[in-house]
């Protein structure tokens, strides 16, 4: 099911960068805000922050007033959690995978979107490729989140990593399809204006390698009517522009926590101690 909707946007919907486990930082911001004020979060819930499971138990006891896409690390966490993949030396996800109510995290994270749109806003946690519309984009997206909430997830997770193909294609099928869905939409950072993907780059935007762009920067890309609000890429610090809200700003890495109301663009950030010294 599309999480588009014609509903006009309530006063208090504020949206939150990448939290990555540092649930007191969260917190502090959540206490700002209205009681009633509904979160938006950018994903990477969990992980290399030092409170992975209770950020995990927070965005789920908030019930219908908590919308999250799935990042990168989240993405992990269901990865590590099959057995698909082996728990890097900095993760923090020990606690959700030896929790009584694992399970019920696990099934609570593969259910979420990858992408969602409200109100003339468009949330995916790193980027949309230039040749995608926002309802492309919401479509594409609900593919991979019906696998994901489906018995074969961990078939999918499998098959999910690697940096190929790297560009997008309508006849691309099976895994294929579903890699470059998930990795432009959790991973992206910078493109060619053709959208061939490249994801060794960290850097800002002054760090495009020859013949790319940042990816919100691709002349003539199909989103550029609608604002993106987007994590992931820490190195942006805070943008906001009319197009374009980028949030994540380095909470993990002891900068700060922000959070921008969608009615009017209000900022609320609080300073967050360094987690994890940055790459």
């Amino acid at each position: 099911m599309l999480t588009a909707t014609s509903r006009p946007a309530p006063p208090e919907t504020w949206a939150i960068g990448d939290v990555q486990g540092c649930l007191d930082s969260l917190l502090e911001l959540e206490a700002r805000l209205p009681r009633t004020a509904r979160v938006w979060l950018t994903g990477d819930i969990v992980n290399r922050g030092p409170r992975s499971l209770d950020s995990l138990r927070w965005a789920m006891a908030q019930g219908e007033r908590l919308v999250t896409v799935l990042g990168n690390h989240d993405l992990h966490l269901l990865a590590v959690a099959a057995g698909i993949r082996k728990a890097h030396r900095t993760d923090t996800l020990a606690d959700i995978l030896a929790a009584p109510d694992r399970d019920a995290l696990i099934d609570w994270v593969r259910s979420r979107p990858l992408a969602h749109f409200e109100s003339g806003w468009l949330m995916v946690h790193a980027g949309v490729l230039p040749q995608w519309s926002v309802a492309r984009t919401l479509e594409l997206a609900e593919e991979v989140r019906a696998v994901l909430a489906g018995p074969r997830w961990m078939d999918f997770l499998r098959e999910m990593y690697g940096n190929q193909p790297a560009r997008w294609s309508d006849s691309l099928t099976g895994h294929d399809r579903l890699r470059v869905i998930v990795n432009a939409l959790t991973r992206l950072r910078f493109c060619t204006a053709d959208g061939e993907m490249e994801f060794a780059t960290k850097e800002g935007v002054g760090g495009a390698p020859e013949g790319h762009y940042p990816w919100f920067e691709v002349p003539g890309r199909a989103t550029a009517g609608a604002p993106i609000v987007f994590g992931h890429w820490s190195a942006l610090g805070l943008i906001d522009r009319p197009d374009l809200l980028a949030i994540d700003t380095g909470c993990l890495w002891g900068r700060k926590l922000t959070a921008v109301r969608l009615s009017d663009r209000a900022v609320m950030q609080v300073q967050c101690p360094q987690g994890l010294a940055p790459w």
